[in-house]
């Protein structure tokens, strides 16, 4: 899984996930196939996308407040009919980590059968920096609430506000180094 930190992530056959830069790469884009970029971020981009991909923006910033659940299924049912048409979709925002994640993550729920904890820890093994923020995460336990009629990740109190107990694990992890 090449690219962890800077370039395009591939997470399945038909999913790909990065920051804003490599998503402008035509050379990245066209090498791996990619048909459709979603660009995540409160711009859309100036420069345009290589010949015969899709582009679609969805306008919306990082914060904790934005109601990014409000693009759950649109996202994900839009990456399932790109792969169902043998396209790849390539989901990005600035860096790669919180908006752009939180997409990938409700696609992996919706469409692959994944829990919201399996599905972090794939994403996690493709792009090491994944951390959506606490309000996506709180979007994200909900959506999997309405997909499974429960969730696999839960919110608990810590010194930095609420944060969802996979990071209580991994700080512990880090802590025990």
């Amino acid at each position: 899984m090449a690219g962890g930190l800077s370039g395009l992530c591939r997470v399945t056959e038909y999913l790909f996930l990065s920051n804003g830069r490599a998503a402008k790469d035509c050379s990245q884009v066209s090498g791996n196939g990619i048909t459709c970029i979603i660009n995540a971020t409160e711009t859309r981009s100036s420069s345009p996308p290589p010949p015969g991909v899709e582009y679609i923006h969805i306008p919306v910033s990082d914060s904790p407040l934005c109601p990014l659940g409000d693009h759950f299924d649109q996202v994900a049912d839009k990456i399932r009919i790109t792969a169902e048409g043998n396209g790849r979709t390539l989901v990005h925002c600035n860096a790669g980590v919180s908006r752009s994640a939180a997409l990938c993550l409700a696609y992996l729920m919706k469409h692959r059968g994944a829990t919201l904890l399996e599905a972090h820890r794939l994403l996690k093994s493709c792009r090491p920096i994944v951390r959506p923020n606490p309000g996506f995460w709180r979007q994200l336990i909900q959506y999997e609430a309405g997909l499974r009629g429960s969730s696999t990740v839960r919110m608990v109190p810590s010194s930095l506000g609420e944060i969802p107990d996979i990071y209580e694990e991994e700080t512990r992890n880090m802590v025990l180094l």
